[in-house]
């Protein structure tokens, strides 16, 4: 198994040191990403002779499609994200390095990652690169500020505070005497999945949990719209239970707002464009931003090494076994691919990833390859409020219950870990049969730390000390105190009379 090296220390691109990973002379095979690309991919190479290292930026595996009941109050950030350290605690032949990707060398075959000004640089025999894709404001990046999106346990838990801040805020407002109808608003950008059960758990909250909790305000009474430029609601499901789901979410008292183009965001609210032109402005503090998705950046680092294509949304074209072109030992799975027009989907990169495992094994055990990668679609779901869903399986399309069901089932068996399933069901059992939400713990730090380190130059990096400085701070606390203990001792110094 690869080990790092502390002697191979070079300088790094941050002035840090930068440890080299060196392999144990069997095949190395680096995969970056620790979501369900990379989780997985690592998990298929259980039983091959190579050594596998996972290189992610968080320490966590995400169970991405529960992320709104995080933020929800519905589930704990440890029941969607257990730690992949402990997933993979097991497989002997596998290990995990926190850091982000920031660059890849393919003609060396190296990646180089960075946390907290650590640099580490290693070397791969066969690579898997399954990175992910974050939020897309259409080259409006400022409104991220104003609309927190919803792709990592940190946005979650911001919008968890938003959200229930909101409700106390307007109950503060009430009792002053102030407006409270902007608190009272709350405003969901796309109507995608994401979308559509975000605004349909925000409804519910506000009409079933917190409908009895406060003195001042009326929490039923909570606007909730959702807003898109497409002309319907859940394009990909088809225009039936498109039509479904907007009509059982307006049932609930969601504002659906379809055909508006958002063109601006700020503190206190949105403006919307509409096809005819006209302008609309909805005044709401709390706005979530769920429409679009972009690659991530590596996408663009191999794009420039190879010549492959990136599409407008930052995925690179790849052969049909998803290697690189020129690069057969390099896979992308995931939401970084363009080919075929496959769905940013968890499937695709469940399988995606199994398919890039098994070729390096066949490779490597003089077997034919696989071919081309062949996509196997298991369906779409999306629930709505509690006991309805959409599901399209097939040819089926169902609605209601039975769908609820089905979505209850698939994501039962797709969580990890036996922990984690029998807790999800409990707050489920609780939430759904009941009223309650067992997470509705928030802080101020959760809502704001995302835009104070965003403001403090230099980022995290700026709030520890750099690799090798203790020694350096250890020497100037030693100089300072024998000082002060010189001046004490020859009286140049006054001493307080108290």
């Amino acid at each position: 198994m690869a080990s790092a090296s502390s002697s191979a220390l070079t300088p790094g691109g941050t002035g840090a040191p930068s440890g080299t990973t060196k392999g144990s002379g069997r095949h190395q095979v680096v995969v970056i990403g620790s979501g369900f690309g990379g989780l997985f991919g690592t998990k298929a190479l259980k039983r091959a002779d190579v050594d596998v290292t996972m290189i992610a930026k968080t320490s966590h595996h995400l169970f991405q499609p529960l992320l709104y009941q995080v933020a929800t109050g519905i589930l704990s950030q440890g029941e969607i994200a257990p730690p992949t350290r402990e997933i993979l605690a097991r497989q002997k032949n596998a290990k995990v390095l926190l850091g982000e990707v920031t660059a890849i060398d393919l003609e060396n075959r190296t990646v180089t990652s960075e946390v907290l000004g650590r640099v580490t640089t290693t070397s791969y025999d066969s690579l898997i690169v399954a990175a992910g894709a974050g939020q897309s404001y259409f080259g409006n990046d400022q409104f991220a500020e104003f609309a927190p999106g919803m792709k990592s346990i940190d946005d979650a838990l911001e919008l968890r505070g938003r959200i229930f801040g909101a409700f106390e805020l307007a109950e503060i407002g009430a009792e002053r005497g102030d407006p409270i109808e902007g608190l009272l608003t709350f405003v969901v950008v796309g109507a995608g999945p994401t979308g559509v059960e975000l605004a349909g758990q925000i409804a519910e909250l506000a009409r079933r949990t917190l409908r009895k909790d406060f003195t001042n305000i009326s929490a039923e009474h909570a606007r909730v719209v959702l807003v898109d430029a497409a002309p319907q609601v859940l394009p990909p499901f088809g225009e039936k239970l498109g039509r479904s789901a907007q009509k059982s979410l307006e049932e609930m008292g969601v504002e659906v707002i379809l055909g508006a183009m958002v063109t601006d965001v700020d503190e206190r609210g949105l403006e919307m464009k509409f096809k005819d032109g006209t302008v609309q402005r909805i005044e709401a503090i709390t706005k979530i931003w769920a429409a679009g998705v972009q690659a991530s950046e590596l996408g663009k680092t191999l794009s420039e090494q190879t010549g492959a294509a990136l599409d407008r949304a930052g995925r690179i074209a790849v052969n049909p076994d998803l290697t690189l072109p020129g690069h057969p030992e390099v896979f992308v799975v995931g939401d970084m691919i363009s080919l075929d027009n496959l769905p940013g989907v968890a499937q695709v990169a469940i399988q995606g990833a199994k398919h890039a495992a098994k070729e390096i094994e066949h490779r490597l055990e003089g077997k034919p390859s696989k071919g081309p990668f062949k996509y196997f679609d298991k369906g779409s779901m999306a629930t709505i409020s509690r006991f309805n869903a959409v599901a399209m399986v097939g040819r089926l399309r169902l609605t209601g219950f039975i769908a609820w069901m089905m979505w209850l089932a698939v994501h039962i068996f797709y969580l990890t870990g036996f922990k984690n399933r029998v807790t999800a069901v409990l707050h489920w059992f609780v939430s759904f049969l009941g009223s309650d939400r067992s997470e509705r713990t928030t802080t101020t730090q959760q809502i704001f730390a995302r835009t104070a380190l965003q403001r403090l130059p230099g980022g995290p990096n700026a709030l520890v000390s750099p690799p090798g400085s203790s020694e350096e701070r250890r020497r100037e606390l030693e100089e300072k105190a024998a000082e002060e203990a010189r001046l004490a001792d020859a009286r140049d110094r006054p001493v307080s009379a108290g």
